[in-house]
């Protein structure tokens, strides 16, 4: 579905199409949109904490092109402390229930919670975001097979509390490679189906400078594993560190080249901040690789 915003022309995608775009191994990229409800963001700052902020912001993310929004009502930050099922469900649902179905954009829920999870899907969002793989919480695979909705599995050592406390690896690449197959496996074994289930490297989850730069290098290393790859660098310390960019906000141009980076070596998504720059990127670099939007 074409949507003129006034800005360029986007092409937005619905639920119905969503499967199909996973089955697909030509699959154009798609853009997640990061909304975080939270209070303590690294790269927001809490801004979109209120349900009114939240739902403007909402509605710009899909204003400006993307076709999935990923809402968190936890920080996964380096050094974030959990956050309760409760707490979550009180700061994301009602922003769901707002916009889920009536903007032309899917959703997905950001939660390590089958508590959080069900109560999202149950207010709109279509596909659950684990950035523990589902290893948090044992009724989050048994959840996704019973609603039959995709699941993005994401590497982590650790957990946001203690991730970035020197991680260290003998293999990067071979590492998160085996624990994303390991997990796939899980998955399967308790129902999950095989077509629903999406990747995601984790970068800046446990991970140097070193072994970021890695994953991305060998990107396409882990098509191997034969599942959408999602890949979230926006806005990421490391890219700060090169770019002599401390604070988050000024990252766009080393996020921009991270994008260009994922989308030419075979990324499925990319999760970002800055939205309508990228989806330009997006469609630039998809049209050069014959992936276009």
């Amino acid at each position: 579905m074409i949507v003129n915003t006034g800005k360029m022309p986007v092409l937005q995608m619905n639920g119905s199409e969503f499967i199909p775009w996973l089955r697909d191994p030509h699959r154009r990229v798609l853009v997640m949109g990061v909304l975080n409800v939270t209070p303590d963001s690294f790269s927001d700052g809490g801004r979109f904490c209120t349900a009114d902020a939240a739902i403007e912001r909402a509605e710009q993310i899909a204003s400006e092109g993307a076709e999935i929004i990923d809402i968190g009502g936890e920080s996964t930050r380096p050094g974030a402390l959990p956050v309760s099922p409760d707490e979550q469900i009180r700061r994301i649902i009602p922003v769901l229930r707002s916009a889920a179905g009536r903007l032309p954009i899917l959703f997905s829920v950001d939660t390590t919670s089958s508590e959080v999870a069900e109560a999202a899907l149950d207010a709109g969002a279509v596909m659950v975001n684990d950035i523990s793989a589902a290893t948090f919480d044992a009724n989050m695979l048994p959840l996704v097979a019973r609603r039959q909705v995709p699941i993005i599995l994401m590497h982590m050592k650790g957990n946001p509390a203690t991730m970035q406390q020197a991680p260290s690896y003998s293999d990067v690449i071979g590492e998160v490679s085996a624990f994303l197959r390991e997990r796939i496996d899980a998955a399967e074994a308790l129902g999950v189906d095989p077509g629903k289930i999406l990747l995601d490297p984790g970068i800046g989850f446990g991970k140097t400078l070193e072994h970021n730069l890695a994953l991305l290098r060998r990107q396409g290393e882990l098509l191997s594993l034969n599942r959408p790859l999602v890949i979230g660098t926006s806005r990421k310390k490391f890219i700060g560190t090169i770019t002599s960019a401390p604070e988050p906000t000024d990252r766009l141009a080393g996020t921009l080249a991270t994008t260009a980076w994922a989308v030419a070596n075979g990324a499925g998504i990319v999760r970002v901040h800055d939205v309508e720059a990228n989806v330009k990127v997006v469609r630039m670099i998809g049209a050069i690789v014959g992936k276009s939007r």
